[in-house]
């Protein structure tokens, strides 16, 4: 049985890895859409063990993603050192961080925020939290919008741009790469990173889920006053999953701002938290499969969307704007699978054990 499962993780590998390099073939635009894709799995992961394993709704998820992506694009791009002439001359060949520095300050700087959000919002549920942190992922995107004075730090509305791609041991990830007479464009070479980083997100989560902590945040989730009564610090227990749940959302933004070379307020807007939401529930909730499943088709869903509205909207005549009809038809999808699956695609088992049969 053992062996049975490895050679599927073998196959499901190679397939995983050989994706790209066939769907370059149509196009880099597909393999783009599978880069961002996978961005969305780790965002998705990152919430599932706030919504999914401790049961806090948490709507201003975007705003760790802003934190990761702004950090790396301040980090990374000249901006920085055309403002602040110290800034300059301490560094005075820029800082080009390397990614083994880049992932650890991410997941740290959002895990900060992730505290500071949990910190007062620790006695409030359901729909009164959800308010809460819906106000807080757009504080952050004020904030970002709106610190260009009276000292120009993010450069308000305008955004970063010429952020350096992402490096380790001084091979760039915006370069191809060519081996013989095969090029491996750069938006593959970010695909593969995303992947290895989706794996040990997997990972990661897998072991909390089953470790006293998932427990922990389980028994939360259930009813937290049972909870309590057990000896289990409910305090600490969700400031921790806060703080977890947003590594994840800082590490997807600082490889988000990497792997687009620019950042603005608009990219973590309230609609992209809805989204991220949405996955987790669509594929179902606190199960790690069902949640993969969910990122992956509505981050897909809406770009693949993009080659049927064109065509639809020329079918009208020009009178359909084809934005509009794409997102009908991304609500019209989302409506028609919860009303099949109410619990999500792929929904965890339900909990505990069937009963042991009677010995005759």
């Amino acid at each position: 049985m053992k062996s049975q499962k490895l050679v599927v993780f073998l196959i499901a590998a190679l397939a995983l890895i050989a994706l790209p390099l066939v769907a370059q073939q149509f196009g880099q635009g597909w393999v783009r859409i599978m880069a961002i894709a996978l961005l969305y799995v780790m965002l998705a992961l990152g919430l599932n063990i706030v919504v999914g394993y401790a049961g806090l709704l948490d709507l201003g998820y975007v705003a760790f993603y802003a934190v990761g992506a702004y950090m790396f694009a301040l980090m990374a791009s000249p901006h920085l050192f055309e403002t602040f002439e110290w800034i300059a001359a301490a560094f005075p060949n820029g800082l080009h961080t390397p990614i083994w520095v880049v992932v650890p300050l991410a997941a740290f700087l959002a895990a900060i925020a992730g505290i500071l959000l949990g910190m007062p919002v620790l006695k409030l549920r359901g729909d009164y939290l959800a308010i809460v942190t819906l106000g807080f992922g757009e504080i952050i995107r004020v904030f970002m919008n709106n610190l260009e004075h009276p000292v120009n730090i993010t450069n308000g509305p305008r955004g970063l741009d010429r952020i350096d791609p992402m490096t380790i041991f001084g091979f760039s990830f915006g370069r191809p790469l060519d081996i013989g007479d095969f090029r491996i464009p750069s938006v593959t070479l970010y695909y593969w990173l995303f992947l290895v980083l989706v794996v040990f997100s997997v990972v990661i989560c897998y072991r909390l889920e089953r470790s006293r902590i998932g427990r922990a945040w389980m028994a939360i989730r259930e009813d937290e006053i049972a909870a309590k009564a057990m000896g289990i610090n409910t305090r600490n227990m969700k400031l921790l999953a806060f703080a977890m749940g947003a590594t994840f959302g800082g590490v997807s933004g600082a490889m988000f701002a990497a792997f687009q070379g620019f950042v603005s307020p608009e990219s973590f807007s309230l609609m992209e938290s809805i989204m991220i939401v949405a996955m987790v529930v669509l594929g179902g909730i606190g199960h790690l499969p069902g949640v993969i499943l969910g990122a992956l088709l509505l981050a897909a869903l809406p770009e693949v969307l993009r080659y049927v509205a064109g065509p639809l909207q020329e079918l009208s005549g020009g009178r359909l704007d084809a934005a509009i009809l794409r997102q009908l038809l991304v609500a019209l999808a989302m409506i028609s699978i919860m009303l099949l699956r109410p619990r999500g695609l792929w929904p965890s088992p339900e909990h505990g054990k069937a009963a042991p049969a009677p010995v005759r």
